[in-house]
């Protein structure tokens, strides 16, 4: 929103000396976003005054077009005689006052201006444009021709308002009322402790039978609609100066003397209007909803297929208007015939949301959606059309008809009952009842009531709902930078829980193990499963759809971590860095059997267990897990020794290390699932409450997918289940007790078949050693067919036996070992290898 001060002093006795800086800095500290101050006539100076054309003489011979020209401009050339100009504009003729800058005068941009020859003729000064001036889009882009009443020699730097300085401010979605100088005139007003001229305080007739027919027949979408008539309006008249530089200077440009009435009154008080030609209107005017696949064309040209949702202005030809958005074609006052002389005028207040979707639908932004969307003062409609309505009669001659519709849906104000100290528990500031109830009457509320108070919310802030919303009012009409710097003081016994803890520890020892975490967004393309190959009944294809997605490639809720981690892999990659080794921890997404709609929970007092439990059934499942991937080398070549590529027991080690760091004995067996390569997957599992359960996967990704996902050959991952790893965990892992009695080691080589897994083997050697095993550590995997014979591998543990009592002799060590042999003997078929 583009404020200009002058406009602004309007409304605000403002003290003379007050500099658009100094508004830009109160304005700041009530919570309104002032962007720039742009000063317009910076550097400007005279003379520079209006001027009658008074001949014309057309130089020949010249590549484009050039005029001589002959000016009157009183005195102000001290000498009474005719200027000479040199001119190569042609949008101007004999007879017309024209803006006249004479030597010695410095135009914006430090242009100074003097006498100088030029095309064979001597020229003393210019003929000014808007764009030579700073004035703005005025829709010409020529020679500014002035309306013939103004007096030769008049000081046109006054005339035009030429030197002003104006605000951007950068309106927030929930301060819709500052859309309007009414609204930036009452934070002014409240940031200087000085009385406010309200423009809507006007007298306005009440409705009667005699207004223009309207009929609603959507009132969910429009709950007021206010009709004027004007009629007998002199089709030749123009907006004055004073108008159209109020328009330039807010940004918009001047279009017609009716549209700019209306555009104005839109920029003072907030509320969108539309005029519509009355000879062009056919029968009462209505609103409803759209019929799916109507058409309107509006007033930029372009016809529109309208939807069901779509809110339309109507008469009995159909629609005639995209409510709140824009106009039809078929109703608009065309200027450049001249044959308007009667209008009928619309102010109307429309469903916020349904505006909004409609111009986002339409790709449709105006002026108007703008304001509606975020919030249109219903109060305001009457007034916003008697004020257009008075500046009609004014500026273009016309009669007020005495009718005056207003269709009006029942509504009762909002009130929030708030407690008087509310704010000060907010701000941790004692600011007292009477600044409280201060404060609030000068954003516009009634307040009643003494320790509890009924607060009714104005009708230009609709964003004002919760009790919260009244006490941010008061802190920041107090001032944020009043508010004291102090730490909050949590209460005992709120720390982190035991699954936060856990994700701690689980990313701080990935990283130690020299992974880099690597976040993404938590959005997918269903495409992906595909590329994975998994099963078309799997269920990680179950997703959660976004209504309004970020990018139309990824509406999805991730399933799995691992589409963003490989992608961030595949990128580094072909940047040039091949060694990676990354991770995550993060939320995926899993749809509920049955859909639930959630509840909106207070924001005046804590929500009950039973209403956060209704929160949370209405939202996806959202376990956390954690995932690896890998790929180039896991240790370096150099002077210490050779290194070594990253393989799929790097990727299983990985799971090892977030079941250590849980306290959990990770199961770990051959497996097949998706993106893993089907002979070196491992599947992941633990034992919870005594039920075995699989966590996740891990292993050497396939080749196809590979090559599918534009990867490096051999990459590896890890991805599992925190949440049902913490709930196998032990707790928090204690430290080890250190024995002061020696270990006692004992290796065995076992030879099995090759199908067996080393797993089963380990678990029955645990098992069978029993409670004086220390550990146990796989050290050698041998399959010589010629020494083992076919089929066969050598297994070789390393035991570690020790008691907390006492030092063990080499007979109960054996006999340890011994057990432990004969019980994986029984199980796996197991012998000792030699």
């Amino acid at each position: 929103m583009r404020v200009p001060l002058s406009w602004l002093r309007e409304y605000v006795d403002l003290p003379a000396t007050e500099t658009g800086r100094d508004v830009q800095a109160k304005l700041i500290s009530v919570g309104l976003e002032v962007e720039t101050v742009e000063q317009l006539g910076d550097g400007l100076k005279g003379p520079l005054v209006v001027g009658k054309v008074l001949t014309i003489e057309e130089l020949e011979g010249f590549k484009k077009p050039i005029r001589f020209c002959t000016v009157d401009v009183g005195q102000a050339n001290g000498t009474g005689e005719p200027q000479e100009i040199v001119c190569g504009a042609r949008n101007f003729a004999v007879g017309d006052k024209v803006v006249v800058v004479l030597p010695g005068a410095v135009l914006p941009g430090d242009f100074a201006i003097a006498a100088r020859k030029t095309y064979g003729k001597t020229s003393h000064g210019m003929i000014c444009s808007g764009d030579e001036l700073g004035m703005g889009d005025d829709g010409s882009h020529g020679i500014i021709v002035l309306p013939p009443e103004h007096e030769v020699g008049t000081d046109a730097i006054e005339l035009l308002q030429l030197v002003d300085e104006v605000l951007d401010i950068a309106v927030t979605p929930d301060r819709g009322y500052a859309l309007s100088m009414r609204g930036v005139a009452r934070e002014t007003a409240i940031a200087y402790g000085l009385p406010l001229r309200d423009p809507a305080l006007l007298d306005v007739p009440g409705p009667n039978a005699f207004g223009y027919p309207v009929q609603v027949s959507a009132p969910l979408g429009c709950d007021r609609f206010t009709a004027r008539t004007v009629t007998g309006l002199d089709p030749e008249a123009r907006s004055p100066l004073w108008l159209t530089r109020r328009l330039q200077k807010a940004g918009m440009r001047p279009i017609s003397l009716a549209v700019d009435i209306t555009n104005y009154v839109m920029l003072e008080l907030g509320q969108p209007l539309h005029a519509y030609d009355r000879s062009r209107v056919q029968g009462p005017i209505g609103v409803r909803r759209a019929t799916q696949g109507e058409k309107l064309t509006t007033l930029d040209g372009v016809t529109r297929t309208l939807d069901a949702e779509d809110l339309v202005i109507t008469d009995d030809r159909g629609p005639i208007g995209l409510a709140g958005v824009m106009g039809g074609a078929n109703t608009e006052i065309d200027d450049t015939e001249g044959t308007t002389t009667e209008v009928v005028v619309e102010a109307a207040h429309f469903d916020a949301l349904s505006i909004s979707r409609t111009a986002r639908r339409h790709k449709l932004a105006s002026e108007a959606s703008k304001r509606f969307e975020r919030g249109v003062d219903p109060q305001a409609a009457s007034a916003a059309a008697q004020r257009t309505v008075d500046l009609l009669v004014l500026l273009a001659g016309g009669t007020a008809d005495a009718g005056v519709t207003e269709v009006i849906a029942p509504s009762a104000p909002h009130t929030i009952t708030i407690p008087a100290n509310h704010p000060d528990k907010v701000a941790g500031v004692d600011y007292g009842r009477e600044t409280v109830v201060r404060r609030l009457q000068q954003v516009g509320c009634d307040v009643y009531g003494q320790d509890e108070l009924i607060v009714t919310v104005p009708s230009w802030r609709p964003d004002l709902t919760d009790p919260n919303d009244l006490a941010e009012e008061v802190i920041r009409l107090e001032g944020y930078e009043n508010l004291p710097s102090t730490l909050p003081k949590p209460p005992a016994g709120r720390g982190l829980t035991d699954r936060q803890r856990l994700h701690r520890r689980v990313g701080r020892a990935l990283a130690g193990a020299g992974y880099v975490e690597a976040p993404n967004y938590p959005f997918v393309g269903e495409h992906v499963f595909d590329q994975f190959g998994l099963a078309a009944d799997d269920p990680n294809r179950k997703v959660v759809k976004l209504v309004n997605p970020l990018s139309d490639e990824e509406p999805a809720l991730r399933t799995t971590l691992l589409p963003g981690l490989l992608g961030a892999l595949r990128r580094n990659d072909g940047r040039g860095s091949h060694d990676l080794a990354l991770f995550e921890t993060g939320l995926v997404f899993h749809p509920r059997e049955e859909l639930k709609i959630a509840v909106r929970l207070p924001v005046d007092r804590r929500p009950t267990d039973e209403e956060i439990a209704s929160l949370t059934e209405a939202l996806p499942l959202q376990p956390r897990h954690a995932a690896v991937v890998l790929t180039g080398a896991r240790e370096q070549t150099g002077w210490w020794g050779k290194g070594r590529p990253s393989d799929w027991a790097d990727a299983v080690e990985s799971a090892r290390v977030l079941a250590r760091e849980a306290g959990t004995e990770l199961i770990v067996r051959g497996g097949q699932y998706g993106p893993w390569h089907p002979g070196r997957c491992a599947e992941l599992a633990v034992v919870v409450e005594g039920v075995e359960q699989i966590i996740g996967y891990a292993g050497e990704l396939h080749p196809g997918v590979l090559k599918t996902l534009g990867l490096p050959a051999r990459t590896s991952a890890m991805e599992l289940d925190l949440d049902v790893l913490e709930l196998a965990s032990s707790g928090v892992p204690k430290g080890p007790k250190i024995s002061t009695f020696p270990v006692a080691t004992q290796d065995v080589a076992l030879v099995v078949d090759a199908s067996v897994p080393h797993a089963d083997v380990e678990a029955a050697l645990r098992e069978g050693a029993g409670e004086l095993l220390e550990s146990i550590r796989l050290f050698d995997v041998y399959d010589n067919a010629a020494q083992l014979g076919e089929g066969k591998k050598s297994l070789a543990y390393a035991l570690r036996f020790r008691a907390a009592d006492r030092t063990l002799t080499v007979d109960e060590a054996s006999a340890a070992r011994d057990a432990a042999v004969a019980l994986a003997a029984e199980r796996t078929g197991a012998v000792l290898r030699g």
